[in-house]
Order: C-alpha cells, then structure tokens, then sequence
C-alpha cells in the first residue's frame, strides 16, 4: 500500500445500507483498506424494504452467497413482477414483469410485430402472452432457468421478497471477518479546519474514531452529508407527491404470491408483499389528500389476515442529495435521497451507489473529479428513476379523487414528455444510456397505463402476414410448455429454501 491509499472507512449506521456496503467494499477491498461501521441497536431502521429487483442477485455472485441459503435466512420468496391494480382505473389491472418480452425479429424489437397484429385485429393475444415471467405470475410458478429448452428465448428473470431485517442480519454476518463494528452513537462530527473534510466522529459514550474516508448510512437524518457537511436536498414532491407511508406486517395468507402487489388507493396506493412467515403491507399517500388516520384505518382494512402490530407512521420526501460524494463522504440509501418504493429500487440504489464507489474509488488526496463523475452518475441514474416513477401517476384515466386529479395536472419532466410523444406517435421506445429500466419495463407500464401508440415501425409490416402469425403462435406456445412443467412457487420454496420456522405450503 503506497502513503496515498485511502487506510480507513467508516460506516455511519447499520441496517441494509450499511452492511451491504461494508459487504461489498470489505470483499472488493480486502485487507488493503480497514472498514469501520458504527451502529447502535437503539436506533431503529426503516426496514420496510421487502421488496427487491434482479440486480440484487449481483450481489449473490460477487459475495459468493448461496441463494438458497440466503432464502432461507431472510424467510424470502421469489419475484417475478409487480401487479399493478387501479391505476389506469379502478377496475384496472396489469404486470411489470421482469425479463424479455418475445424476440426481435430483424431488426426490429419485438413489440412493433405485436402492435401490427394488435392493429390489424383487436381481440389479439395481449402483451404479456410473450412474457414468460408473465405467464409464470398467471400460474403461480417458478423454476430456475436460463433459457426455454433450446429456443432463443431467455429464461425467467426474478428478484426477491425478504425480511429486510433478517437481510441486514445476513449481511453483517457474512461481512464480520473483514469489518470492524462498534456499538454506539454518533454524537459529533469533527471536520478539519484547512478544507472542512470529515477528520473524526465522536461517540455518545466517549471515543472518537478516525477515516480517510466516511459513508454515510445513517438514514434521512443524513448525520454526515447534510447535519455536517450542509449538502442540500433536492424536493420532488412536485412531481411525487406522496410523502407519508403506514406500514404493518400481517400474517402469512395462501398462496404464496410470486409478485408483489400495488393496489391504487384514494390518495396514494397500497403494497402487498408475500414472505416466508408473514406478508408486509404498507399504504403510501400524500398528506395534503389524506389524514394519518384515515390512512392507518384504509391500511387495516385491505390487509389480507390478521394485523400482527399496529400501524407505523413513515414521513419521507421524494428527492435526493444535491451531491451524494461531498469532499470524503458518501451517501448510501436514505441518507442519499429516497424514491418511493413503487418499482422497489431502494435497495438498488445502495448496490448502485457501491458499485459507482469502487470505480471511482479516490486515493487520499481525493481528485474532485471523480466525486464529479460520481455525482453526475449518479444524478442521472436518480432522475431517470423518477421519471419511471412519475409516469404511473400522471399516465392514468383516473379524475375520481382529488389525488388522481392533482396527478394527471403534474407538470412532466422533459425527458419523460419526449419518451411519452415518441411512443404515442410510433411505438418507439427511446432509453438514454445505461439507465435503469429496460425497454420492456417502459413498454409494460405505458401500455399498461393507456399509453397507446397511434402505429408501428413501418418496417415490421414487410414479413408476410403468415408468417407474422407463425411466428407469434410459435413463442406462445413455447412459453405455454416452459410455464406448464414448472413446479408451484410454494413447491419450489419447500423444495429448496424453505425456513425451519416457516411451513411452506
């Protein structure tokens, strides 16, 4: 180790962000560079992050964890999706399922060959008869497969629902080795007076621990990045306005979904998400449509089972750190800013925002040029999130509460407009860079919403029409025989993962 390696981290808070980044740089890192984590088990967690994306399965492969295990540990079940009911309408329903949707064909995606069929002829099978992880959801199955027998077309791709308690607990045990942790408070943050850098935190009890350089997982208080170091945050309440969540655990009800559930609610919406032992459930909504206690009361009366604690009241706003890297500190999860849960992307954020450290990792005289990049990476990576996000609420047929009406009033950020114009006019599905959301993503949640594009690529209207018709019919039924010999999601838990504590049936 030359005299500028970065010698020391400290993590600032515990819980899923601070143990997955201890975690992964302790394994990226390994004994180059010390990792010390302050936590105090007097502070509670959020912990309401049940509910995962693939990307997390990342982590499983870089950790060398067993997915089983891992399963098992945090009482986890397998996602698949996300259904969406109420949100176009009342009555409404549709998927974001995960993966592939059919085959490109040419040169074409393979939506603009199901929009010419959907043209030609209403009664058409629909979108998500060529999603494989669709027609698992349907079935309530799952397997583990990369491809559908010999065919081209990729097996299902699936995330997780787990404790976020119990996955915090698994990280910290897995990190133990190579991470330092103290128990304790952190009372003060000294910074140097010659650049105002973070030099030492003070704890409650007495002691003060140095860094090179310092993470900030210490939630929405951010204890470093705003308390100390005066960052600013950024509020997207404009655009996201729903800023409080009531949140309870329920017992576990049959079957074991593998999908989580939004459910559109008067002021907000609700999520029902299916674990080993239990179900979390959660009402978002915005305060200046709805009352806390109207809100606990609608929460309790949509729970599937029985209550197993009281409503907890969450406050939140939408919108991030103006810098998440300010001169040697880093923000992680809450503390670098917070997108509502609707696509689950919290815990993503944490892997993102790791992921972006390392490969940017500074030495000790910290070139502000990499904390450029890094907060440019990570601005936009936040920004197009959002605007995911934003397009569930404003692309709706909804006007019957003053809520809805507010939202289809929301002024769209640029970006989203041009994507909206160029799939309305065409079909076109237009991304920028390495964003989050892939095309079937923004296809799903458009056409779901009834953003329904007016024609198609004029090149998918060059194969003969028998053709267009054997080529569709071919992929459903290969997706109809992958799904068919699949076992129960139950049977696959029982099978594999199934916690000592949780009777999986």
């Amino acid at each position: 180790m030359n005299e500028s390696s970065i010698r020391q981290i400290v993590i600032v808070g515990g819980g899923t962000a601070g143990w997955m980044a201890a975690a992964l740089l302790a394994r990226a890192l390994g004994e180059r560079t010390r990792i010390h984590l302050i936590e105090s088990d007097e502070i509670g967690t959020v912990g309401v992050g049940e509910s995962t994306i693939p990307s997390i399965r990342r982590i499983n492969t870089f950790l060398g964890l067993d997915e089983n295990d891992l399963l098992r540990a945090v009482r986890g079940t397998i996602k698949l999706g996300i259904q969406f009911n109420g949100w176009l309408r009342p009555a409404a329903s549709y998927l974001h399922a995960f993966g592939d949707i059919g085959l490109p064909l040419g040169l074409l995606p393979f939506h603009h060959y199901w929009l010419r069929s959907r043209h030609q002829d209403a009664a058409a099978p629909d979108l998500w008869a060529y999603s494989l992880n669709a027609r698992a959801i349907d079935a309530h199955r799952f397997a583990r497969m990369e491809r559908v027998g010999d065919s081209p077309l990729a097996g299902l791709r699936y995330a997780y629902h787990l404790d976020a308690g119990l996955y915090a607990r698994y990280l910290r045990q897995h990190a133990a080795a190579g991470v330092q942790r103290t128990e304790g408070k952190v009372v003060k943050v000294n910074l140097r007076e010659a650049d105002g850098f973070i030099e030492s935190v003070q704890l409650e009890r007495g002691g003060t621990i140095a860094g090179d350089f310092f993470i900030d997982c210490s939630g929405f208080r951010g204890l470093l990045i705003e308390e100390a170091l005066k960052t600013g945050y950024e509020d997207w309440r404009h655009w996201l306005p729903c800023d409080r969540a009531v949140v309870a655990p329920s017992s576990r009800v049959e079957p074991l979904r593998p999908f989580t559930q939004a459910d559109a609610r008067p002021a907000g919406w609700q999520w029902r998400i299916p674990l080993q032992h239990r179900s979390g459930n959660g009402h978002v909504y915005c305060s200046g449509f709805m009352g806390d206690d109207e809100a606990a009361a609608l929460l309790l009366g949509h729970i599937e089972g029985e209550a197993l604690e009281s409503p907890r009241l969450l406050r939140f706003t939408s919108g991030m750190r103006r810098r998440s890297w300010n001169r040697n500190c880093v923000a992680l999860g809450l503390a670098a800013g917070f997108m509502e849960p609707l696509e689950s992307t919290s815990i993503h954020l944490i892997q993102s925002g790791v992921q972006r450290l390392l490969d940017l990792f500074p030495e000790r005289g910290f070139d502000p040029a990499l904390a450029a990049e890094y907060n440019r990476q990570t601005r936009f990576e936040y920004e197009r999130i959002r605007d995911f996000l934003v397009l569930h609420y404003h692309a709706t047929e909804r006007r019957d509460t003053p809520f809805w009406r507010h939202c289809a009033d929301i002024a769209l950020p640029g970006e989203l407009q041009r994507k909206l114009e160029l799939f309305r006019a065409g079909g076109r599905v237009v991304r920028d860079g390495d964003e989050l959301f892939a095309e079937p993503a923004w296809l799903q949640v458009m056409l779901g919403q009834g953003v329904v594009p007016q024609g198609h690529h004029p090149l998918a209207d060059t194969l003969p029409q028998a053709q267009l018709e054997a080529f569709l019919s071919h992929i459903r039924t290969l997706l109809g025989r992958a799904v068919a010999a699949m076992p129960g999601h139950a049977q696959f838990l029982t099978r594999h993962c199934a916690a000592a504590d949780a009777v999986v049936t």
